[in-house]
């Protein structure tokens, strides 16, 4: 079965840093288009950033060049190292695996980002 974990979430200060990993398990995923998704309480869940299987890369407005996407084929993980964190990032950061050709789509538990002074 695919399974996709996040960890890495935590309490920081403004300005501070996190970096988000997402362990994917139970296929082979250098085939899987890599996303995280965040939800705020009270708000639809949102796209933060992309990444595809050839290393491209998307982000949403409000978190390019503080946000960055990467990922290691070689460990099945995904990460998002985000810096310069506002308030206004905090949410529960949802990892996705994305399928093209099926248009198959897996997610993981989540993880809780807080950023409070």
């Amino acid at each position: 079965q695919v399974q996709l974990v996040e960890s890495g979430g935590g309490l920081v200060q403004p300005g501070g840093s996190l970096r988000l990993s997402c362990a994917v398990s139970g296929t082979i995923f250098a085939i899987w288009n890599m996303g995280w998704y965040r939800q705020a309480p009270g708000s639809q869940r949102e796209l933060v950033a992309t990444i595809a299987t050839n290393g491209s890369t998307n982000y949403a407005d409000s978190v390019k060049d503080r946000f960055t996407i990467s990922r290691d084929n070689a460990k099945n993980t995904v990460h998002l190292q985000m810096n310069s964190l506002k308030p206004e990032d905090t949410a529960v950061y949802y990892c996705n695996a994305h399928f093209t050709i099926t248009n198959k789509d897996y997610w993981g538990q989540g993880t809780q980002v807080t950023v409070s002074s």
